[in-house]
């Protein structure tokens, strides 16, 4: 696995909690690409690791499709960003 070599961004607050949660179900960044993709969102593997390294804005469809696949609400995307308060 290649592992980032850089800061976070800022862009946004919940790719934090997408990289922690898909980490924490075993799910592999490329099978989560590959799930997405399954499910309808139009989404290429550089733009997905910009959103996880908080590099690029995530639009409200891309979060809906995430929250969906990895099975949890959409709030528990932005956990991260409410415990850094």
């Amino acid at each position: 696995m290649k592992m980032r070599t850089k800061e976070p961004g800022r862009a946004n607050v919940v790719g934090k909690s997408i990289e922690m949660l898909r980490k924490k179900k075993g799910i592999k960044q490329s099978d989560f690409i590959a799930r997405l993709q399954a499910a309808g969102l139009d989404i290429d593997p550089s733009s997905y690791s910009k959103l996880e390294g908080q590099f690029r804005h995530a639009t409200d469809i891309e979060i809906y499709y995430i929250a969906k696949i990895l099975n949890v609400p959409i709030s528990e995307l932005f956990k991260v960003f409410e415990g850094e308060e």
